[in-house]
């Protein structure tokens, strides 16, 4: 059986930043399949995944990309599924770069775009994992328990370290 989510990367050294959301997912109990999909270096290997995908029996695409960052928008217009994309910090510009190409997409072609690097990876995950869970009991607890637990792990007063 096939993950229920697929989290894509345009290259290995995304995965520094992608890893976060493959993480964020196993402390949740979801499976996911992870591959590298490059819109520019592999773009056949990008049409046969995204237009597989759903028969492949995936329900949500995270899709991590830097610099000119076409993945997650190509992916989108090659699929019905949601696709949320997470754009990489980039050395030259920050992922500033990442961000803009993806949050500018077209109507008609929608991503659900996250902030730059390791929060926005692990925001993808909880937004992928929140969409399972509307159709999943068990997942929604487990999502619920794991908010608790992040809110219940802010002091209320801090902590004198001297």
């Amino acid at each position: 059986m096939t993950a229920p989510i697929a989290i894509i990367m345009g290259s290995q050294s995304d995965w520094d930043t992608m890893r976060h959301a493959a993480d964020t997912l196993a402390a949740l109990g979801v499976a996911a399949d992870t591959r590298i999909v490059s819109a520019h270096r592999t773009p056949d290997r990008l049409f046969a995944f995204a237009k597989g995908a759903k028969a492949a029996g995936y329900k949500v695409i995270i899709a991590g990309a830097g610099g000119a960052a076409h993945l997650p928008g190509m992916a989108a217009s090659l699929t019905e599924l949601p696709v949320f994309g997470v754009p990489i910090e980039s050395k030259t510009l920050k992922g500033l770069d990442s961000l803009y190409s993806i949050v500018q997409m077209p109507a008609g072609i929608p991503v659900g775009t996250l902030a730059i690097g390791k929060a926005g990876a692990i925001n993808a995950a909880l937004l992928a994992a929140s969409v399972l869970a509307l159709s999943d009991p068990a997942l929604s607890g487990r999502l619920a328990a794991w908010r608790k637990a992040q809110t219940e792990a802010v002091a209320e007063r801090p902590e004198d370290k001297a």
